[in-house]
């Protein structure tokens, strides 16, 4: 098998994986395009591994790394977005440039407050 066909498919799977980062709002899909250029790197590691017939097998030791590696990136990646979600009630990325909590809570002002006027009781 030649060298060319793993690669050109991981240049694809790799440029699908770009192109889903930047055109994306969604968080869940931008993570999902992170691991599809994630498993492009993964293909391209064992297919040189094969090609240089290495008696250590580097490139798939390596590939173990980078899944275990995306593994982790995939349930931080998931429990912020539901965090954010359970927050704002959304995941849309370019909806999302400030995270800071000073949108959500009142100003407070330096005025304090005016004390409420005392009720009169009535006669009887």
């Amino acid at each position: 098998m030649h060298l060319a066909y793993p690669t050109v498919v991981a240049a694809l799977l790799f440029s699908v994986g770009v192109y889903g980062v930047l055109a994306r709002r969604n968080a869940i899909l931008v993570l999902m395009s992170v691991e599809l250029m994630l498993n492009a790197v993964n293909l391209n590691l064992v297919a040189f591994d094969m090609w240089f017939r290495d008696r250590l097998h580097g490139g798939q030791v390596l590939t173990l790394f980078t899944i275990v590696i995306a593994a982790a990136e995939v349930g931080l990646g998931l429990a912020i977005v539901l965090l954010v979600y359970r927050n704002r009630q959304m995941v849309d990325v370019d909806r999302l440039r400030s995270l800071s909590e000073s949108d959500a809570a009142p100003e407070e002002s330096d005025e304090p407050e005016s004390e409420p006027e005392p009720v009169e009781e009535a006669a009887p």
